[in-house]
C-alpha cells in the first residue's frame, strides 16, 4: 500500500461470512454475554506472544518496554470498557485481514452449525465455543479499535457500529498507543455493569486467570493500576500446586471453549528431551473436528516464548485435543518453518502422542464410563488412526470401543472392546466379524447378520465412513482376522446354532437347486453368482460381495467418490428354506413369465436392503405389477 493509501479514510463493507456473524451477536439474547472479555484478553495474550517472538530476531521491536501486559480500563461515567495490549500490533493492512473478514475456519464452522441450529440451540452455542473479536458486539453499541504496529510510527483507528461495515483511518498517533492494539467498547445501557470494577476482576479471575501476560485494571483514565493477575505459567507449576479449576480456567483461555476438560493430562519429560506438556481432551466436540484439513491446535513454546500453533505436535487423529507443548531445548533463533524439521521436535511429537494414547488407555481401564464419552465424541477421529498410524496401530485398536450385535443397551455409553470381542468368541470361531454401512439402525436390521445372531456370533457395527478403510488394512487383533459378513462365503457350519434341540438345516430341494440355476440364468452377468446361503434365516435373500473383491460397504464409498472404475459383480444369495424361495420353485414352466418377474423382484429386494433403489424404477414398477395382478387374480378365483 502507498503513502497515499495509508493516509486516506475510507469506509468498506463487513465480509458476508463477518455479516452474518454480526447479526448474530448483536441481536444475541444469551445471558452469558461476558465470554466477550475472553475473547478479547485472549487476542490480546496472543499479539504480545508474537510480539515476543518477533524480538528474538528483531530485538528493537520491544523499545523500553520489554514486559508484556494488558490493560483493562473501566470507565462509568462515559460507559466504557477498554481492552489495550502493548503486543505486535497491527498496520492497516492487518487490520482489515484481522477485523474484517475471517481468517479461520472455526468461525466459520460456527456459522455453518448456527445455520443448521434452530430455536434455543442458536444462543446456547455461543456460550460454549468462542467466536472471536465479534463478541464485542453483544455488549457493546460501537467498537473502536487502535493500533500501532511494533516498530512503526504510524497508527490507525478502526471503528464499526456492526451493523454491516466499518471505517478505517489514520490517527494521532499522540492518541494511539506507543505499541499495540486499544479496543475501545462503547458499551449498551443494559451491559454499563461492565465497567464496575468487581464484576470485571472476577470475570477475568474466572475466565482468564491463567493467561500467560499480566492482566492490570485501571478505573477511569490516569488512575492508578492496579494487577489482577501475574501472568504466571500455568504449566511450568507443580501439578500439587493447581486446582481443577485452575486447570478447568486455562483450558478454557487456550481452547476457546466454555466447556469442562474430560481429561487432562500435565507431564514434564526429562532425560535426552527437555520439555513440558498440558493437553486436555474436550467434553464436548470442537466446531472445527471435520475440518478438510484436520489441523490440529496445539501451542508450541520454547522456554515460555510463543512459537507456532501450527508445529503439529499431535497427529491428525488427535487433532481434537487442545494444549501447548513448551520446550527448553529447542533454538529460539531458528524459523517456524526449519523448527518443523527439527529432529528434537520429532522426538517430542513421538513421545506427547505416546503419552497422551497411554493416558487414554489408563482412563478406559480406570474409568470406563468417563472414556467411553471421550469415544462417543472422538472415536470416528481415532480410529483414522488405525489406519494411518501403522506403528501405534495395535494401541489404537485396543482403546477402540464398538457397537455391536451383542449389546443388550445401544446407548451412548455401551461399548464393546475387542479385548472383549476376543474372549467371548465361539467355539470354532476364527474371525472377527464385521458390518459396515452408513446408519447403525440399518446395520441392526440387515439380513447378513441373521444367521449370526441365530448362532450367537457377536458382529461389529461399523457406520462411519473410515472404518471401511482402516479394517481392509486391519491385519487383525490379538490373532484373529478381521472378516466383513458381506464379503465372500462363511464359516458359519462350523459353529452350532444357539437351540441345541434344533436339527441341521436339510439340504436344499432339488426343485430349489433347479430355481437357482434358473435364477442365475434369468439374471444373467448382473450377478456373479447366485448360491444357496447358510447365513440367512429369516430374509430371502442378501447381495454379497465376492472374496476377491471389496466389501460391499467400501465398493459404495469408492463409487460415490468417483474413485471406482468398474464396480464388481454381486454374488446373489438365497435362502433354500425360505417359503418364498420354495414356492416359486414349484412353479411350472407355464409360468415361467411370473419366475423370471419374481426373480428381478428378488435380485431388487437385496439391494433395497442395502439401502439402495432398484437398478431400473420403471421396470421394477411394471414387473411388481404383473405379480400383484397375478396374485390378485390368483385370490379371485
Amino acid at each position: 500500500m502507498t503513502m497515499t493509501e495509508e493516509s486516506q479514510s475510507e469506509s468498506r463493507p463487513f465480509e458476508a461470512d463477518v455479516a452474518k456473524l454480526l447479526q448474530l451477536m448483536v441481536h444475541s439474547v444469551y445471558s452469558e454475554k461476558s465470554v466477550f472479555l475472553r475473547e478479547l484478553i485472549s487476542n490480546a495474550a496472543d499479539a504480545c506472544e508474537r510480539l515476543r517472538y518477533e524480538a528474538i530476531a528483531e530485538p528493537a521491536l520491544l523499545g523500553d518496554d520489554p514486559k508484556p501486559r494488558i490493560t483493562l480500563t473501566v470507565d462509568a461515567d462515559k460507559r466504557q470498557l477498554t481492552v489495550e495490549d502493548n503486543g505486535i500490533g497491527m498496520s492497516r493492512d492487518e487490520m482489515v485481514e484481522a477485523l474484517g473478514t475471517i481468517a479461520r475456519s472455526g468461525t466459520k464452522a460456527f456459522l455453518d452449525r448456527i445455520e443448521a441450529a434452530k430455536g434455543e440451540e442458536d444462543t446456547a452455542l455461543i456460550g460454549r465455543f468462542g467466536v472471536g473479536f465479534y463478541s464485542a458486539f453483544m455488549v457493546a453499541e460501537r467498537v473502536d479499535v487502535i493500533s500501532r504496529r511494533a516498530g512503526t510510527e504510524t497508527a490507525f483507528l478502526w471503528s464499526s457500529d456492526g451493523k454491516g461495515s466499518f471505517a478505517i483511518s489514520p490517527t494521532d498517533p499522540a492518541y494511539a498507543p506507543r505499541r499495540g492494539t486499544r479496543v475501545v467498547l462503547h458499551l449498551l445501557e443494559d451491559a454499563k455493569s461492565y465497567t464496575e470494577r468487581p464484576t470485571v476482576e472476577r470475570l477475568v479471575r474466572a475466565q482468564s486467570g491463567h493467561v500467560p501476560v499480566p492482566i492490570a485494571i485501571v478505573v477511569k483514565p490516569g488512575a492508578e493500576v492496579s494487577e489482577i493477575t501475574d501472568g504466571a505459567a500455568l504449566w511450568a507449576k507443580p501439578k500439587a500446586a493447581i486446582t481443577p479449576a485452575d486447570y478447568t480456567d486455562f483450558y478454557r483461555s487456550i481452547a476457546g471453549q466454555f466447556d469442562e476438560p474430560a481429561l487432562t493430562i500435565h507431564f514434564h519429560a526429562e532425560g535426552r528431551h527437555d520439555y513440558t506438556s498440558l493437553f486436555f481432551v474436550p467434553d464436548s466436540r470442537p466446531f472445527d473436528l471435520f475440518d478438510p484439513d484436520r489441523k490440529g491446535r496445539i501451542k508450541l513454546y520454547v522456554k515460555r516464548v510463543f512459537i507456532t500453533d501450527d508445529a503439529e505436535i499431535l497427529p491428525r487423529y488427535l487433532r481434537f485435543v487442545r494444549g501447548l507443548v513448551d520446550s527448553a531445548d529447542l533454538p529460539l533463533n531458528v524459523s517456524r518453518e526449519k523448527i518443523q524439521e527439527s529432529p528434537l521436535l520429532a522426538a517430542i511429537k513421538k513421545g506427547a502422542t505416546s503419552r497422551v494414547l497411554a493416558e487414554l488407555e489408563r482412563l478406559a481401564d480406570k474409568e470406563p464410563e468417563s472414556y467411553a464419552k471421550i469415544w462417543d465424541l472422538f472415536g470416528v477421529v481415532l480410529k483414522e488412526g488405525i489406519y494411518e498410524d501403522f506403528e501405534r496401530r495395535d494401541a489404537l485398536l485396543a482403546l477402540a470401543r464398538f457397537k455391536t450385535t451383542g449389546l443388550a443397551d445401544m446407548s451412548s455409553n455401551s461399548w464393546r472392546s475387542l479385548k472383549d470381542y476376543v474372549a467371548a468368541l465361539k467355539t470354532n470361531q476364527t474371525a472377527i466379524y464385521y458390518l459396515a454401512g452408513d446408519d447403525i439402525e440399518r446395520l441392526k436390521a440387515s439380513p447378513h447378520l441373521e444367521g449370526f445372531r441365530a448362532r450367537g456370533i457377536d458382529v461389529l457395527l461399523l457406520p462411519d465412513p473410515v472404518d471401511t478403510f482402516w479394517v481392509m488394512s486391519g491385519l487383525g487383533f490379538d490373532g484373529k482376522p478381521f472378516k466383513s459378513v458381506t464379503q465372500g462365503a462363511t464359516d458359519l457350519a462350523l459353529i452350532p446354532l444357539l437351540d441345541a434341540q434344533e436339527a441341521p438345516a436339510p439340504q436344499a430341494e432339488e426343485s430349489v437347486k433347479d430355481f437357482l440355476v434358473f435364477m442365475k440364468g434369468t439374471l444373467g452377468d448382473v450377478v456373479a453368482e447366485v448360491r444357496a446361503s447358510d447365513r440367512l434365516t429369516d430374509s430371502a435373500v442378501c447381495l454379497v460381495a465376492a472374496d476377491a473383491a471389496p466389501d460391499r460397504a467400501l465398493e459404495k464409498l469408492l463409487a460415490g467418490a468417483g474413485r471406482l472404475n468398474s464396480a464388481s459383480k454381486p454374488i446373489l444369495e438365497v435362502n433354500p428354506r425360505h417359503r418364498l424361495v420354495v414356492a416359486l420353485a414349484a412353479l411350472s414352466e407355464d409360468q415361467r413369465t411370473l419366475k423370471e418377474d419374481a426373480v428381478h423382484l428378488l435380485l431388487d429386494e437385496a439391494r433395497v436392503l442395502e439401502g439402495d433403489r432398484p437398478a431400473d424404477a420403471r421396470s421394477f414398477s411394471e414387473r411388481l405389477a404383473r405379480v400383484l395382478e397375478k396374485s390378485v387374480g390368483k385370490g379371485a378365483a
